[in-house]
């Protein structure tokens, strides 16, 4: 049986990239699975919401309806991947409140696979944050999201491990070019018939990395169901 996946893009830090990540990541989805869902629970426009308003809905967690809201859809194992968008104000709460209610556990019962892409950042509070997520998340469910464009130094060593993705650097007048409300990812590479251009190869490689990710990720379903385990996850490298 093949797994839901819910991707839960976040970080504790403002201005990392994250709601771009969850953009083209949902924009992926959209593309392969011809259905998605994305929640977007940011404070800061613009958001998730102004760029994909017919697959997402907003949602929060300051008090328990809120949560409730989030919650309910996300462990229900009805094969339409899902994407959080997490903003950066509600990190702590959100995951004080998986272990909670034991979300994790839940969702495995459901055969419903979250992934957390933690976009690093290399502030004290980044590490903080990575550190708490190693001990609440299992291994195999947590990957690190190297986005070049901020992040241009390098991952620190604590945090590139086998489980990371990198988002390579755009120029600045790229990066403004699909930062436009009206910008999407799946457009240009239907429309753009110059595949040699730099941004047509940007987001293919990112879409082959998501790929690689979500086939992963849905498989692990298939073995839950046969009584097997899967001890790591793999994700594609950017070369």
């Amino acid at each position: 049986m093949l797994a839901t996946p819910i991707y839960i893009i976040c970080s504790p830090s403002p201005q990392v990239g994250k709601t771009l990540i969850a953009r083209a990541m949902s924009e992926f989805l959209l593309l392969k699975s011809g259905t998605a869902r994305s929640f977007d629970v940011n404070l800061n426009e613009p958001s998730l919401l102004d760029y994909l308003p017919n697959i997402t809905e907003t949602a929060d967690v300051i008090d328990t309806y809120g949560k409730m809201q989030l919650m309910d859809p996300l462990i229900i194992h009805d094969r339409v991947p899902k994407v959080i968008d997490l903003g950066f104000h509600a990190f702590g709460e959100f995951f004080k409140m998986c272990e909670d209610i034991g979300f994790m556990k839940e969702t495995a019962r459901c055969y419903v696979v979250p992934v957390v892409l933690f976009v690093a950042g290399a502030d004290r509070i980044s590490f903080r944050a990575y550190e708490m997520l190693q001990r609440r998340i299992p291994p195999a469910s947590l990957v690190t999201v190297h986005n070049e464009f901020v992040l241009r130094g390098g991952l620190p060593a604590a945090m590139d491990r086998e489980r990371v993705i990198r988002i390579t650097a755009l120029p600045l007048f790229l990066k403004r070019y699909i930062d436009r409300l009206s910008f999407s990812f799946t457009g240009y590479l239907r429309n753009e018939k110059d595949w040699s251009t730099e941004l047509h190869q940007w987001i293919r490689r990112n879409y082959n990395m998501f790929r690689d990710l979500d086939s992963s990720v849905m498989l692990r379903g298939c073995y839950r169901s046969r009584g097997t385990d899967i001890v790591s996850l793999r994700c594609t490298r950017a070369t």
